[in-house]
C-alpha cells in the first residue's frame, strides 16, 4: 500500500513546462526539503520508505512524494478496535512487562490517526 502527494506549484505552472529551467530546480529543492520533513515526521521505520521526484503533470511540472510502506494507510487513518487472531500458529506470542505471554486472541484497542504527511506538507510550505 502506498500514498502519493503531489506538490502543484500553482501560479507559475506555465513557466514550469520548460524542463531544466531554474524554476524546475527550485521545485526539486522544495520537493526534496518537504520529503525530508516527511521522513522526520513518519513514525518508526516508515521514513525509510519515502521517495520523491519531479514529473510532468497536466498543468506543468509537479513534485511527487511517495510513501510506500504496507501500513501507511492505517497510520494516516487510524484503526478501530479489532480482534487479532493467529494465522499460522495456534497462539500469538508477545511480551508484556518483560514476561512472555501466549494468547489465542487479542483485543486491540485501535490506534489514533497520525497525520504525519499533513504536518510535513505544512512545514514544507
Amino acid at each position: 500500500m502506498s500514498v502519493e502527494v503531489r506538490i502543484d506549484p500553482g501560479r507559475i505552472s506555465r513557466l514550469l513546462r520548460l524542463r531544466g529551467s531554474r524554476t524546475e530546480r527550485k521545485l526539486a529543492e522544495r520537493t526534496a526539503r518537504t520529503a525530508g520533513f516527511v521522513e522526520e515526521e513518519a513514525p518508526g521505520s516508515m521514513g525509510r520508505h519515502v521517495t520523491w521526484k519531479v514529473e510532468q503533470g497536466p498543468g506543468g511540472l509537479q513534485g511527487v512524494i511517495t510513501v510506500d510502506h504496507p501500513a501507511v494507510r492505517y497510520v494516516l487513518d487510524g484503526t478501530r478496535p479489532h480482534l487479532i487472531r493467529p494465522r499460522r500458529a495456534k497462539a500469538l506470542r508477545f511480551e508484556v512487562g518483560g514476561r512472555v505471554t501466549y494468547a489465542k486472541i487479542v483485543r486491540h484497542p485501535g490506534t489514533r490517526a497520525n497525520p504525519f504527511l499533513q504536518r510535513a506538507l505544512r512545514r514544507g510550505r
